[in-house]
């Protein structure tokens, strides 16, 4: 008696995942380099006011991005369907021929692939689906779901914008506020860049290199800010 297959594992919702990672990832890396680039100045007042300012403005323009990008996917969409529906009832002999050059690509043979060229063709859906699918490779997207990805987008920015920030809101003093916050980001960022892999189904290995990655990145944008602006301000101090 064979024993039960275990279901397989699969990550549904992709583009919302990969909304949340590219915003997280952005909003923790950005605010994060410029408050710490602004905090050699010695103003927290300073770091809060531009850091909610590029905060706000980043996650407006990355969600509304997201959600552009997300609506001219589905008018392409739309619009290659409306060609494909056309070639099939205009040139439905070249149509077919391309079903059968698809099948070999798999090493299916023509003789093999008959059955199902000629089921396709007694349903046009399934014909212009099967096409949308293996031809032009376009997976439907879901225009209603557009302003759900740029919202996943916006507010992942935020999320990963703010915590970074929380320090300047506790201290006064920029150096405590500066090491505080370097400290709760290179945690984040670990955890970040581990999850990130390991929630796809990479092995540790991967996970844990994932995790050095984005803690390098993270850590040499703010360095590379706060070293800048030391260095402009040294040439032509600010006062705060």
């Amino acid at each position: 008696m064979s024993s039960p297959t275990k279901p397989e594992k699969h990550i549904t919702n992709n583009d919302l995942m990969r909304n949340f990672i590219i915003g997280f990832s952005d909003g923790l890396t950005v605010p994060f380099a410029l408050t710490s680039g602004l905090s050699s100045l010695g103003s927290s007042r300073l770091v809060v006011l531009a850091g909610l300012a590029e905060l706000f403005s980043g996650a407006i323009s990355m969600g509304l991005s997201s959600f552009l990008a997300a609506s001219t996917d589905a008018a392409q969409y739309a619009v290659e369907m409306a060609r494909e529906e056309k070639e099939i009832v205009e040139c439905p002999a070249e149509e077919e021929q391309e079903i059968y050059d698809i099948f070999a690509e798999y090493g299916v043979h023509k003789e093999h692939a008959v059955m199902v060229v000629e089921r396709l063709k007694g349903d046009p859906e399934m014909w212009v689906k099967f096409m949308m699918d293996f031809e032009l490779k376009l997976t439907k997207p879901n225009r209603a779901g557009a302003w759900i990805e740029g919202l996943v987008m916006g507010l992942s920015y935020l999320l990963g914008g703010i915590l970074p920030m929380i320090p300047y809101f506790a201290f006064k003093n920029t150096n405590h506020a500066l090491f505080t916050s370097i400290g709760i980001t290179v945690v984040i960022l670990i955890i970040f860049g581990y999850s990130k892999s390991a929630i796809v189904g990479n092995p540790k290995k991967d996970s844990f290199l994932s995790a050095c990655y984005t803690l390098i990145v993270g850590v040499t944008a703010a360095g590379t800010s706060y070293g800048i602006v030391r260095g402009l301000d040294s040439a032509n101090p600010v006062r705060a």
